[in-house]
C-alpha cells in the first residue's frame, strides 16, 4: 500500500516506514503530523484517485529531525565590468518517518463491525 500525498507544494509517494524530507514543517522531533492531503491512494489492486483529495484518507507521521540542506552559491559576475556578487543559502527541511496509512474505508469496516 502506498499514497501520494502533497506537503511544501510538492507531491510525494510514500509507504509505511519510509523516511523523507519535505520542506520545513513546525515541530520538535517525536511530534506527530497528519497529512490530510492525500491525492491517490493505492491498496494492492485497488487505486483510489482523489478530484483533487481523496476523501477520509490521512497519512500519519512522525518528525525525525529538523535539518539543514546543503549550501548552494549563487554567484553572478558582469564581466569587463569589475561586478560580482557571491551569496549562499541553506533551506531548512524536516525530515520525517511515515507511520501509517488509513484509509477510510478500513474505518468504515470497523464501524459496520462494530454494529
Amino acid at each position: 500500500m502506498f499514497a501520494v500525498i502533497k506537503t511544501g507544494g510538492k507531491q510525494y509517494k510514500v509507504a509505511a516506514e519510509d523516511k523523507i524530507t519535505v520542506m520545513t514543517l513546525a515541530g520538535e522531533p517525536g511530534d506527530k503530523l497528519t497529512f490530510e492531503d492525500v491525492l491517490m491512494l493505492v491498496d494492492g489492486e485497488s487505486i483510489q484517485v482523489g478530484a483533487p483529495f481523496v476523501a477520509g484518507v490521512t497519512v500519519s507521521a512522525e518528525i525525525v529531525m529538523q535539518d539543514r540542506g546543503p549550501k548552494v552559491i549563487a554567484f553572478k559576475k558582469r564581466r569587463r565590468k569589475n561586478s560580482k556578487r557571491k551569496r549562499g543559502h541553506r533551506q531548512d527541511l524536516t525530515i520525517i518517518r511515515i507511520t501509517g496509512i488509513s484509509s477510510g474505508v478500513e474505518s468504515n469496516k470497523a464501524a459496520a463491525a462494530a454494529e
